[in-house]
């Protein structure tokens, strides 16, 4: 029984068959989903979507990529927002140099702002870094200084350098289908060192499929499929490597209730 961290049930790529794909979630043994936020003014749908679900959780943030379309989002909206019952994170909000297609004081001002939110509501931070390393190191150093929070360095693809920096600081560091491609022996090596109590899991969803689904659209039951590969990494078996990461994902998304006890077999 796993936990996808990580998905954008709200995206077009999942609306004609929206109720289909949280049920091959479920019978896959994915027993929640936390459908990602990436545009503050889209919440309303995404928060209709966890409402729909009992099993749906939401977060609610600027994408770095749209920081440009909400440069001035306040703290106190997306406290107001956070504070609907599904809604369980702050995000996903940080930094994405691979496009660059967004002023990088906006972008850093808007991460900042996402930052003072997860801090002032006691949320977590779900943060989107790519190809940003050397500034999201310096930015969460001197955040964390200012007053601590919680986050997880999602669809973590970075340096070893990036995730010990996290690790440092308390944070969480999750893998997606990425993982599981032929050339990501590097990746494969850090998540590795990764300890098992700060890793958790996700398929980034509509993106990024795991082998062996890689060039079609992912979904949240392919979870499996990564976790898999994350468990024989560190030498557990799926069911072990699950219970670990599912008390991962409700240790730092605290304000889920807890799963429902399950009948002994």
């Amino acid at each position: 029984m796993l936990i996808d961290s990580h998905c954008h049930l709200d995206f077009p790529d999942f609306e004609v068959e929206r109720d289909a794909i949280v049920a091959r979630a479920r019978a896959a043994g994915v027993e929640r989903l936390i459908t990602i936020s990436t545009r503050v003014e889209r919440f309303d749908a995404i928060r209709s979507i966890a409402e729909r679900y009992d099993d749906v959780f939401c977060t609610v943030g600027t994408h770095p990529n749209q920081a440009n379309e909400e440069p001035d989002v306040a703290v106190t909206r997306l406290i107001d927002l956070s504070r609907h019952p599904k809604c369980v994170a702050i995000g996903e909000a940080g930094l994405d140099y691979h496009y660059d297609d967004v002023p990088r004081d906006i972008a850093e001002r808007v991460f900042r702002t996402h930052i003072a939110a997860a801090r002032e509501t006691g949320l977590p931070l779900v943060i989107h870094s790519r190809e940003a390393d050397d500034d999201m190191a310096m930015i969460l150093r001197d955040e964390m200084g200012q007053g601590r929070f919680t986050a997880v360095l999602h669809c973590f693809t970075s340096s070893r350098a990036l995730a010990q920096t996290g690790l440092d600081l308390g944070l969480y560091v999750s893998f997606s289908g990425v993982l599981t491609f032929k050339g990501s022996q590097d990746l494969r090596d850090i998540a590795r060192d990764v300890p098992v109590d700060r890793m958790l899991v996700e398929t980034d969803a509509p993106f990024l499929s795991p082998v062996p689904h890689r060039g079609k659209r992912n979904e949240p039951a392919y979870v499996v499929r990564t976790a898999a590969v994350l468990a024989e990494l560190k030498g557990l078996e799926l069911d072990a490597f699950g219970a670990a990461t599912n008390a991962n994902v409700l240790r730092l998304f605290s304000k889920m209730p807890p799963l429902p006890a399950r009948a002994a077999a």
